[in-house]
């Protein structure tokens, strides 16, 4: 692993998770070094659920990381500082499908707890897979929510333990 990074605690993290997920943004990676996928991700959570650290994230299955969510045991969510934006805009909206997107972001792949993630990042979850659902309108207690899925291509929620954090 990248010397710049040091293990933290989950509940060392001094981040405010409203403000890194909604206005921040996070990327959801999975996959290996060999063949990955990252997406760009502004809806998730973070707490205590079965007794154990959790990451949430959701994935829409039209979306090209969802086939590596599926298959990949594991999954990382990092945090940038600024002056990546950019490559964050980049990740969101380019498909992985058919670009190159983490080269044209000018992230730097790296294996960490045999998870990928870039040495770019600020703060990485490598999650383990616990749990996953997948968002069912009929559900929906306030239908403002439906508003969310215009086109009806309902997330899948990941539920990930946190087994590791790193920071900068």
């Amino acid at each position: 692993m990248d010397g710049i990074f040091m293990e933290i605690k989950p509940e060392e993290i001094k981040d405010n998770t409203f403000k890194a997920l909604a206005s921040d943004w996070m990327l959801v990676t999975a996959g290996t070094m060999e063949k990955m996928n990252t997406m760009t991700a502004s809806w998730g959570g973070f707490g205590v659920l079965w007794d154990r650290n959790v990451g949430i994230c959701v994935v829409r299955p039209t979306r090209y990381t969802y086939d590596f969510m599926e298959k990949s045991d594991r999954f990382t969510l990092s945090f940038y500082d600024a002056s990546y934006r950019n490559a964050l805009v980049i990740c969101g909206t380019k498909s992985g499908r058919d670009t190159d997107k983490i080269a044209l972001a000018g992230l730097t792949p790296m294996e960490i707890e045999g998870s990928v993630c870039f040495k770019e990042a600020r703060l990485i979850m490598v999650c383990r897979k616990i749990y996953y659902q997948d968002v069912d309108p009929a559900n929906f207690l306030d239908p403002a929510i439906g508003k969310s899925y215009p086109k009806k291509d309902y997330h899948r929620m990941y539920v990930g333990e946190i087994l590791k954090c790193y920071a900068k």
